[in-house]
C-alpha cells in the first residue's frame, strides 16, 4: 500500500480586534477621517463649479452634483480671467526662475567662498527674515511710486516691479534654504575639477548645480505658489484690470456688493491646475530638497 502524507491543517492565528486596533487600525481611522477632511472641500468646489443654478449665493451647491452642467467655466470667456491668468503665470513662472537663480548663486558663494563679512552679510539675512514682507507694502508702495517718475517700467501697475519685489523679498530665506544643502556638496568636487583646469563658472554650472536639483525644485515650487497665491502686494502694486492677477481679480467677484460665485467656483478649478500640475512633477524632488542638507556629509 502506498503511504499518504497528510498535512496537518494550519490554523490562522487571529489577533483580537481589541488588540488589533490598539496597534494598527486606529492608524486607519485616522487616515479614512483625513481624507474625507480633506476631500470634503475638494468636491464641494467641484460641485458647485459644475451647478449652473448658483449665481449670487452658493446655497444651490448645499446638495453636491444636484446638476452638472459647464456653463460656468464656458462664461469665463465673457470676463478678464484668462487674462489674469496669464498674468499670473507670468509672474509665477519668472519669480520662481529668478529665485532659484539668484537664491543658487547666493548660496554657492557663501558655501565655497571664504570673504570679510561673510558671517555677518548671513546673520544680517536671517535677522531680516524675522519681519514678514507685508510689513513693508506701505514703504514699497512709496518707493514704487518715486522709482516710476524716473523708469515708468519698475513703477506702480507694472508687472515686472511687482516680480523684483517678489525676487527681493524671497531671496534671504532661499539663500538660507539652499545654504544649507550647498554645504552637503563635497568640496573635494570642486577641487578635483579645478585641478583638471576647470573653472569657477564651470565647476557652478556643469557640477554643483546637478547635484542640487531637489533643493532646485523646492525652492522653484515654493516661490511659484506663494507669487501665484499672493493677493496684498499684487493688490498694491498692480491698479489696472488689465495688470491684475488671479488672486486680486477674483477677490473682486465675491468681495464687492456684487457676488458671482459661478465664476468664482470654476476659476478657482482652472486655478489650481498648474499649481497641482508642477507639485506633481516635481514631488520626487520635495522630500529631499527639504531634508538634504540636514546632515552635512
Amino acid at each position: 500500500m502506498q503511504n499518504t502524507i497528510v498535512a496537518p491543517a494550519v490554523t490562522a492565528n487571529k489577533v483580537p480586534f481589541g488588540k488589533w486596533f490598539r496597534e494598527t487600525g486606529f492608524r486607519h481611522l485616522i487616515a479614512v477621517v483625513a481624507v474625507a477632511y480633506a476631500a470634503f472641500p475638494i468636491l464641494y468646489i467641484v460641485s458647485a463649479a459644475l451647478n449652473p443654478s448658483i449665481k449670487t449665493t452658493l446655497t444651490g451647491a448645499n446638495k453636491m452634483f444636484s446638476s452638472v452642467s459647464v456653463d460656468n467655466f464656458t462664461e469665463l470667456s465673457d470676463t478678464m480671467f484668462w487674462t489674469w491668468f496669464s498674468n499670473t503665470l507670468i509672474i509665477g513662472v519668472t519669480t520662481a526662475i529668478g529665485t532659484v537663480l539668484m537664491g543658487a548663486a547666493a548660496a554657492y558663494a557663501f558655501s565655497r567662498f571664504r570673504f570679510s563679512g561673510r558671517k555677518m552679510t548671513l546673520m544680517s539675512l536671517m535677522v531680516i527674515q524675522m519681519f514678514p514682507q507685508l510689513l513693508t507694502f506701505v514703504a514699497i508702495f512709496l518707493l514704487l511710486t518715486t522709482l516710476g517718475d524716473v523708469f515708468p517700467v519698475l513703477g506702480i501697475d507694472s508687472k515686472l516691479a511687482l516680480i523684483c519685489v517678489y525676487l527681493g523679498g524671497a531671496l534671504g530665506a532661499n539663500t538660507f534654504l539652499m545654504y544649507g544643502f550647498f554645504n552637503s556638496i563635497p568640496m573635494e568636487l570642486d577641487e578635483a575639477a579645478k585641478i583638471d583646469g576647470a573653472s569657477h563658472s564651470q565647476v557652478y554650472w556643469t557640477i554643483i548645480m546637478p547635484l542640487v536639483i531637489p533643493i532646485l525644485a523646492v525652492v522653484g515650487l515654493l516661490s511659484f505658489i506663494s507669487s501665484f497665491n499672493d493677493f496684498i502686494l499684487a493688490r498694491t502694486i498692480l491698479t489696472s484690470q488689465e495688470n491684475w492677477t488671479l488672486a486680486v481679480g477674483m477677490n473682486l467677484w465675491v468681495g464687492g456688493n456684487e457676488k458671482n460665485w459661478d465664476w468664482f467656483a470654476a476659476g478657482s478649478i482652472i486655478a489650481a491646475v498648474p499649481i497641482l500640475l508642477l507639485f506633481l512633477f516635481l514631488q520626487k524632488y520635495i522630500v529631499s530638497g527639504l531634508t538634504g542638507g540636514a546632515v552635512k556629509g
